[in-house]
C-alpha cells in the first residue's frame, strides 16, 4: 500500500482547493477579501510548480492534482462572475470546456506515461485569465471608484478577451501535441 507523500508543492496544490469554497462564501459580500483570498491562491499556483522543480520534488500526484486545483480556481471564479453579470455564459463557457479538454488530454497522456507539460502559451493564459478575474470582481468597489482614470471593468474585458484567445490557441497545441506524441 502506497503512502500519500505530502511534500510543500503538494500541500500549497491542497490549500488552493481549499481556497476556493472561501473565495465563493465571501466575494460576493466582500469583493476586497474574495480577490485577497483569489489572490492568495493564484499565487499557489505559480508557487507549487516552482518549488517542486526547484527542489526535485515533481510527482506524479503534484502533476495530476495541480491543474485540477488550477481548474477549481478558474471555472469557479468564472462561474461567479456570470452570476455577478460581470462576464458573459460563452465566454465562460468557452474557456471551461478549453480547460476541461487540456486537463482530460494530460490525463490520457500521463495514463501513457507520457508527460505533456504547460507550454508557456498557456502560463500566459492563466496569468491573462488571473488579471481579468481581478480586475471583473474589483469592477465597482472602493479600489475601482479610487482609481479615477482607470475602470477595471474594461480592463478585465480586455483581458478576458486575450484570455479567450490565447485558451483556444494553447488548447489547440495542446491537441496537437498530444495527437503528434500519441
Amino acid at each position: 500500500m502506497a503512502i500519500l507523500r505530502l511534500n510543500p508543492p503538494i500541500i500549497l496544490t491542497l490549500s488552493r482547493i481549499l481556497l476556493v469554497p472561501i473565495f465563493i462564501l465571501l466575494v460576493y459580500q466582500h469583493p476586497i477579501v474574495g480577490t485577497i483570498i483569489f489572490c492568495i491562491a493564484s499565487i499557489t499556483d505559480f508557487l507549487d510548480g516552482y518549488l517542486a522543480r526547484h527542489f526535485g520534488e515533481v510527482t506524479k500526484l503534484g502533476i495530476i492534482l495541480d491543474p485540477i486545483a488550477d481548474k477549481f480556481l478558474i471555472v469557479s471564479a468564472l462561474i461567479v462572475l456570470v452570476d455577478m453579470e460581470r462576464l458573459s455564459a460563452w465566454i465562460a463557457i468557452i474557456i471551461i470546456v478549453r480547460e476541461f479538454l487540456v486537463t482530460g488530454i494530460r490525463a490520457i497522456a500521463l495514463s501513457k506515461n507520457v508527460i505533456i507539460p504547460a507550454e508557456t502559451g498557456g502560463k500566459i493564459k492563466t496569468t491573462t485569465q488571473m488579471i481579468a478575474i481581478l480586475c471583473l470582481i474589483l469592477a465597482g468597489s472602493i479600489v475601482d471608484i479610487e482609481l479615477y482614470d482607470f475602470d477595471l471593468y474594461d480592463i478585465g474585458l480586455i483581458f478576458i478577451w486575450i484570455a479567450l484567445a490565447l485558451s483556444v490557441i494553447s488548447g489547440l497545441r495542446y491537441a496537437f501535441s498530444f495527437w503528434r506524441r500519441m
